[in-house]
């Protein structure tokens, strides 16, 4: 099978997010990860392996530095607001301002793992569909809820429905006993920006005694308490997820 010169600049272009968009289609790569595609609910419309189509057209539209063998396309999803149920043991991730896309799809990957209900990021993340999201999240990306909507308006709404939003903060308290806390409720855990961390008009709206620090240590095992030296800025976030999803299990 020969492709044509449109169809390869057809393909190419959906490594750029305004054609994504336009298109509402997305690549993915990898045998791994076009099995999973296959054996979700997205919709795939074009599957391509370089056994048919030649190693030249393969690099041609692969989106990686080293092409995989096989490359598909695939129809985009967006969740609504109202896939969101504000029920016992319902625990969703706020992300506020995720920039980098092997982060956001660590973060849903690690999501996965432990069984949290969905992703609610901030219409400034990183695009899910990013070709860089899609391969960190290793499969999870078929089988996550990921909404994009403003962050203030969700947290009313879990606030409005009974819900605790909790939040990871440098200037907040040290987490105790958080999966009782969150045991048989709806709750919610909010993340912010690599460099930033959680903006101010989204960090006023957490109560202060759900302001969780994740406490950093030295080689002797004690925690280093506020204004000591740190040979850190911060944990990762993709990190700091990871640590709130095995203390809340």
């Amino acid at each position: 099978m020969r492709l044509s010169a449109n169809k390869i600049k057809q393909l190419r272009g959906l490594s750029q997010k305004k054609f994504r968009a336009e298109s509402s289609l997305f690549i993915v790569e990898g045998e791994k990860l076009v099995n999973e595609a296959l054996h979700s609910d997205f919709e795939v419309l074009e599957v391509y392996r370089e056994e048919e189509i030649g190693a030249d057209s393969m690099r041609k539209i692969s989106m990686l530095t080293t092409p995989s063998p096989i490359l598909a396309v695939v129809r985009q999803k967006h969740a609504a607001v109202e896939s969101i149920e504000f029920k016992q043991n319902r625990i969703y991730f706020l992300l506020d301002g995720i920039k980098d896309p092997g982060n956001f799809g660590t973060i849903l990957r690690t999501a996965e793992w432990f069984g949290i209900s969905g992703i609610i990021a901030s219409p400034d993340c990183v695009e899910l569909y990013n070709p860089k999201t899609v391969q960190a999240t290793m499969g999870a990306i078929f089988r996550m809820n990921v909404l994009y909507t403003p962050l203030p308006e969700i947290i009313a709404r879990f606030k409005e429905n009974g819900c605790e939003v909790f939040a990871t903060v440098l200037d907040g308290k040290p987490i105790d006993n958080l999966a009782q806390r969150v045991k048989g409720k709806c709750s919610a855990f909010l993340f912010g920006n690599e460099s930033e961390g959680i903006s101010d008009e989204v960090k006023k709206l957490i109560k202060n005694e759900n302001k969780l620090l994740i406490p950093q240590y030295g080689k002797d095992g004690k925690a280093i308490v506020a204004k000591e030296f740190c040979s850190s800025e911060s944990l990762n976030v993709a990190s700091s997820a990871a640590v709130i999803c095995a203390l809340i299990r």
